[in-house]
């Protein structure tokens, strides 16, 4: 994959028809991890750890920071929080594809300058299982 521009990296959330943006993000992150399970006994090989395959919990996080746009997407994202709602999203990595799934938000974070705009931080994590569409 070659050098892409980092604003080209898009998160939308469900909006009834379709996907909307998420407020105007001026930084992102996803991050995919995956627990390992440890089958190491006695008798294994030079006394090296043993993994099992296709073992463990997979899971993907989801960080971005930002202004918004508009009242409406601030009410969106606050309203997801406070209800603990699970929602679908997606994720758009220019040059690589799409991954879509459902998440929750797990921190939503205001703070300001006196002169300056309301910035925000948030952080979501996966609650299920995500789809990926090669670009």
């Amino acid at each position: 994959m070659s050098a892409q521009r980092g604003k080209d990296l898009l998160i939308r959330v469900a909006n009834g028809g379709g996907f909307t943006a998420v407020a105007g993000l001026r930084t992102r992150q996803i991050a995919f991890n995956a627990e390992t399970v440890d089958v190491t006994h006695a008798e294994s090989a030079g006394r090296w750890r043993e993994l099992l395959s296709g073992a463990g919990v997979r899971r993907a996080s989801i960080a971005g920071a930002g202004v918004f746009r508009d009242e409406a997407s601030d009410a969106r994202l606050r309203q997801l929080f406070f209800d603990g709602a699970v929602e679908t999203y997606q994720v758009v990595v220019p040059a690589f594809g799409t991954l879509e799934g459902l998440f929750q938000i797990t921190s939503l974070e205001y703070r300001g300058d006196h002169a300056g705009e309301v910035t925000f931080d948030m952080a979501l994590e996966s609650a299920g299982a995500l789809g990926f569409t090669a670009a």
